[in-house]
């Protein structure tokens, strides 16, 4: 959790410094490939059990004036586990659109389809579902740090799923 807290204070800190101030360019146009981690809570109402979650996202956005649309595609594994029961890996595709402020920081809202893969001793069962989420995401030139926030809801097995997520990419 200090991670998450020191991650979010340096995309805050790196928001108000001038030094870091974009080119009238828009900074939000194109592919990005990323890494991200962070903490993940799987369970159901009120139970659950934490753990850490770390994977990779695709994405393309384009930038409009002040508005941006992109698409997102991810996949993640977890170390989440209680007994016999594991969080396995998930898979996302889905949508965000957003805000710039400060010509380099989108704020942004995100939804799309998930499929979470959750193994109960040696049988795996896929749980389709749907993920909503919101982030903060500033960049640096071609370089990007973003905060998320995403819940994630499986039907299947009356599961939820809270992630708080740090990551950094590159933008080509």
């Amino acid at each position: 959790m200090r991670i998450l807290a020191v991650s979010a204070f340096a995309l805050v800190a790196a928001t108000a410094t001038p030094a870091f101030a974009q080119d009238s360019a828009a900074p939000f146009n194109g592919p990005r490939i990323e890494a991200e981690g962070g903490w993940d809570h799987v369970g159901s109402e009120g139970d659950g059990r934490s753990g850490f979650v770390y994977g990779g996202a695709i994405g393309y956005d384009k930038q409009f004036n002040n508005i941006v649309i992109g698409a997102d595609a991810e996949i993640t594994g977890a170390t989440t586990k209680e007994g016999g029961v594991e969080a396995g890996r998930d898979l996302y595709v889905g949508g965000r659109a957003g805000f710039v402020v400060g010509g380099s920081t989108l704020i942004y809202g995100k939804a799309g389809y998930t499929n979470a893969r959750i193994s109960v001793g040696n049988d795996g069962i896929n749980n389709d579902g749907y993920r909503l989420g919101a982030g903060v995401e500033k960049n640096f030139g071609r370089f990007f740090g973003k905060v998320e926030y995403r819940y994630s809801r499986y039907e299947k097995i009356d599961l939820n799923r809270d992630q708080v997520v740090a990551g950094v990419g590159v933008r080509f």
